[in-house]
């Protein structure tokens, strides 16, 4: 009975973990769209010109290279954990 309580608790603080890890990406996601639009859009309308857009699509591509890398980093992490 004893295993199996033991067992239950290591799979909730993985479950815990994992939703910190998902809280603190989401949170990385919010920040870098803040950074990308305070760096980019220099006066707010209703449309964006072509220099904007090009600064927008540039941070973003490097928040997408990042985002790729720390994914392929945790499912390493993940992986050698589950052997």
């Amino acid at each position: 009975m004893a295993e199996l309580a033991e067992a239950d608790e290591a799979k909730l603080q993985r479950l815990v973990a994992a939703e910190q890890q998902k809280a603190q990406f989401t949170a990385q996601v919010h920040l870098f769209t803040d950074l990308c639009w305070d760096k980019c859009v220099e006066k707010q309308g209703s449309c964006l010109d072509s220099r904007t857009e090009n600064c927008l699509a540039s941070c973003m591509d490097q928040f997408i290279d990042t985002t790729l890398t720390i994914t392929s980093r945790f499912a390493q992490i993940v992986q050698k954990g589950n052997q």
